[in-house]
């Protein structure tokens, strides 16, 4: 057995995508099993073999007791010190296999690891498996909520409030539905607002591991924003609010590499 063949093994196990450096502890962690099992056996043949010297001279010798102890397969040694790189490059040559044999998957790494994913043009077929699931779509304004959290997250409600200058609440309240995004904390501002960020539901739909892969995602994130205004208890009366009503979808949000 080589690299590549055990990580493949292991993500078609896995239900749960893998990090790096988690196939690499998994790897390392089998050969410290197979070296204490090893170990273990030592023991009990150097056991037997003292009980070997305090039996009589012509008890016969068994074929187990003969036998001398064994030493862990090369190849498993080798694993021992597997890296995070050596995960990596393992990983590229199981997707080179993949596209010279015309594969109908790869392996991508997302923001919570690799996984095997059906490749795109593949869909098609593999949503028959789900007759009952339709297509997310998302709004234009559902849409351009979701960017700015995106791109200037932890974000507060009336940050965004600022940049959009229409009320968010409902735009937001359907991002929480569909658990794109999440509130991670609250702003250490006056009145403690919620601070919103994306999920990693969100990097799988999107195809990325991190903000960073976002377009343009430094320029953006560097970008000053408009400064919100002061909190007020009548502030859904100075905004307009968002609807979705009469606004085609501008985007489809489906998980083709599943």
């Amino acid at each position: 057995m080589d690299l590549p063949a055990i990580i493949e093994a292991v993500l078609v196990a896995s239900e749960e995508p893998l990090p790096s450096a988690e196939l690499a502890r998994l790897i390392r962690a089998r050969v410290a099993e197979a070296e204490e099992a090893l170990q273990v056996e030592l023991e009990e043949s150097v056991a037997k073999a003292k009980d070997k010297k305090n039996k009589p001279q012509d008890a016969p010798e068994t074929s187990q007791q003969s036998e001398s102890p064994k030493t862990l397969p090369v190849w498993l040694s080798e694993l021992a010190s597997t890296s995070t790189n050596q995960v990596i490059t393992a990983i590229a040559e199981l997707n080179q296999s993949y596209l010279s044999n015309g594969r109908s998957f790869s392996i991508i790494e997302r923001a919570k690891g690799w996984k095997i994913f059906t490749n795109p043009e593949y869909a098609d077929f593999v949503r028959q498996l789900f007759p009952g699931q339709k297509p997310q779509r998302l709004s234009g304004p559902a849409m351009e909520t979701l960017a700015i959290i995106a791109y200037r997250q932890p974000i507060t409600k009336a940050a965004m409030e600022a940049v959009r200058g229409v009320s968010c609440d409902g735009m937001l309240q359907k991002l929480l539905d569909r658990e794109l995004i999440c509130i991670g904390g609250r702003a250490e501002l006056p009145g403690r607002p919620l601070l919103y960020e994306t999920t990693g539901l969100f990097f799988e739909y999107f195809g990325i591991k991190n903000i960073n892969d976002l377009p343009n995602s430094a320029e953006l994130r560097a970008a000053k924003l408009p400064e919100p205004e002061p909190e007020t208890t009548t502030e859904s009366d100075d905004k307009g609010n968002d609807s979705d009503e009469g606004t085609p979808p501008q985007n489809e949000f489906e998980n083709l590499g599943k």
